[in-house]
């Protein structure tokens, strides 16, 4: 799937958030921690996706161009 690093990292980042959120209101900072980590691994493999993507767009428009 084209996108999928992209929704993954959009979805840890949300499951992240929400964890340090819980962390924070159980004054638990292990848990806290741990959701900010999430969320940080999560834009990092959303960056890396969309990076991905664009290349790989970039890649495709070079090829165009050489064919024609």
């Amino acid at each position: 799937m084209r996108y999928e690093d992209e929704i993954k990292g959009k979805g840890k980042q949300v499951k992240g958030a929400a964890e340090a959120k819980l962390g924070k209101l159980a004054n638990d900072q292990n848990l806290e921690a741990k959701g900010r980590q999430e969320r940080a691994e999560g834009k990092l493999q959303e960056t890396v996706g969309k990076t991905r993507r664009k290349v790989g767009d970039a890649v495709k428009e070079v090829g165009k161009k050489i064919a024609s």
